[in-house]
């Protein structure tokens, strides 16, 4: 999806990492949630409550999920965290992300 119709947006940035990782909260018309952001380079990691789509639309990063390897994503790609887990982010060049929130 290229674009989002019919939404709200949430003004004030989520904002991580003094300010190295920002996101905007876009809120559909059925309820369910996204973020829209921007990682700077270096490295940080999150938790999760729900499972989360990490879409990347562009930039180099690695990942690493619990119990799992190191990936890479060089440009665009996805990945999906499971509820309730923290994953790990090597950030080499900025990158353009989606972040849906996914109830199971």
């Amino acid at each position: 999806m290229e674009k989002f119709n019919n939404v709200s947006i949430i003004k004030k940035a989520n904002t991580y990492f003094d300010g190295k990782v920002t996101s905007r909260t876009v809120i559909f018309e059925d309820g369910t949630k996204k973020t829209l952001g921007i990682m700077l380079p270096g490295e940080y990691e999150f938790s999760t409550d729900l499972k989360e789509e990490m879409e990347i639309l562009a930039g180099n990063l690695e990942y690493k999920l619990q119990d799992e390897d190191w990936h890479i994503i060089e440009g665009s790609g996805v990945f999906y965290v499971p509820a309730n887990q923290t994953f790990q982010l090597k950030i080499q060049s900025v990158v353009d992300y989606c972040c849906s929130y996914i109830a199971e």
